[in-house]
């Protein structure tokens, strides 16, 4: 089970994210693969520390007491839009703290699994999609935001958002203890030298992703719509099982377009560095965010 999550500062942004090229946005097809299993994707997936959308929410006047059970009709809780809301990963933890969630993903299959479990999900593009005079006092986006146009995507979030309304993305960066990282990455190095994968691995993903989020925080500040951006951290463990881990393996972003051959090799070389490391394995995750305000007075 996660451990109580601590915050603190991110630190400075040194390497670049691997992906599969230096612009995700422009490559989408990576990113529409996720709906081949999302019920796995569902099921495998880390969720986001409550201290993360606690903070959220904190953030948003008007929008009551962190933590608070969901809202009586008569009251109704903060208005969130969850960009690129997958399965409804994120958009079930803020519904849970009793807000009114809408979400927006490119996937029909990924917004087709969040509709079953009874959210309001709509499909598109978000630089494409219409807000149709609707206005919300959060955006979100968790393990999404990098495929998203830099900066046409805060302009399209600046659309929904209510004068003092928040924007808040965010990553889980994972970092499992480090002989076994070196083992993970000797696996791809072996047999797929080359993949998406693979590069993932060369760069710890702690700093992958303060890279990313300093690239982020580049995009809103060019949008011209916020104050100055926050970049938040949020420090957890989870533990893995073998067959837990191998089990997310393939809903990520260097597998879902592995053949089967391929995929079952490397999951069998990944499955042997976790037994030879005892069977299990704690990951230390950060969860770091990039949050701004929008302009404006209510």
């Amino acid at each position: 089970m996660p451990t109580i999550p601590s915050e603190g500062s991110l630190p400075p942004a040194r390497e670049p994210l691997p992906r599969p090229a230096p612009e995700p946005h422009r490559h989408r097809e990576v990113a529409e693969s996720f709906g081949a299993d999302a019920e796995r994707y569902d099921r495998a997936r880390p969720r986001y520390p409550r201290a993360l959308i606690d903070r959220i929410l904190s953030a948003v006047p008007g929008a009551g007491t962190p933590g608070a059970t969901a809202p009586c009709a008569t009251a109704p809780g903060p208005r969130v839009l969850d960009v690129g809301c997958g399965t409804g990963l994120v958009a079930r933890q803020f519904a849970a703290a009793g807000c009114q969630v809408l979400g927006v993903d490119v996937d029909a299959r990924m917004a087709g699994l969040a509709r079953r479990y009874g959210l309001e999900t709509e499909v598109a593009a978000f630089e494409t999609w219409d807000p149709a005079g609707r206005t919300f006092d959060a955006v979100v986006s968790g393990q999404t935001w990098h495929w998203v146009d830099p900066v046409a995507g805060p302009a399209k979030a600046a659309q929904a958002l209510r004068p003092g309304g928040l924007l808040a993305v965010f990553w889980n960066a994972g970092s499992p203890p480090p002989q076994l990282a070196e083992s993970f990455a000797e696996v791809y190095r072996r047999l797929m030298p080359d993949s998406l994968a693979a590069r993932q691995w060369s760069v710890p993903a702690m700093d992958a992703y303060s890279a990313l989020c300093g690239k982020v925080t580049d995009g809103i500040r060019k949008a011209g719509a916020y104050g100055a951006p926050e970049q938040w951290r949020f420090d957890w463990e989870h533990t893995y099982t073998r067959d837990a881990w191998l089990d997310q393996v393939p809903t990520t972003g260097g597998h879902t377009r592995l053949s089967p051959a391929e995929l079952e090799n490397v999951l069998s070389g990944i499955g042997a560095a976790i037994d030879a490391a005892g069977g299990g394995f704690t990951m230390r995750y950060s969860t770091l965010a990039v949050a701004a305000t929008r302009n404006g007075i209510d």
